[in-house]
């Protein structure tokens, strides 16, 4: 299945672009989804996911058509 990805801050830097489309296989989680794209070092540093605006946990069962926003936590100073 083809999902859409949107990237933001930190993230988007590390892989090069706040957009990406990404081919899963049917019934993948949330956690599947960013383990492929290597930043699975986010989860345990506050990462916000969201599916459709909706924000989700990392098991959530992700669906064709999907886009999934993948928000760092905020950072001050």
């Amino acid at each position: 299945m083809l999902v859409k990805v949107l990237l933001f801050g930190p993230l988007a830097e590390e892989l090069g672009g706040r957009e990406h489309q990404i081919t899963l296989p049917s019934g993948s989680a949330v956690r599947f989804l960013v383990e492929e794209m290597g930043l699975e070092h986010w989860l345990g540093q506050g990462l916000a996911l969201a599916v459709n605006g909706t924000r989700v946990e990392e098991d959530f069962p992700l669906s064709e058509g999907d886009e999934i926003a993948l928000l760092p936590p905020v950072s001050g100073g």
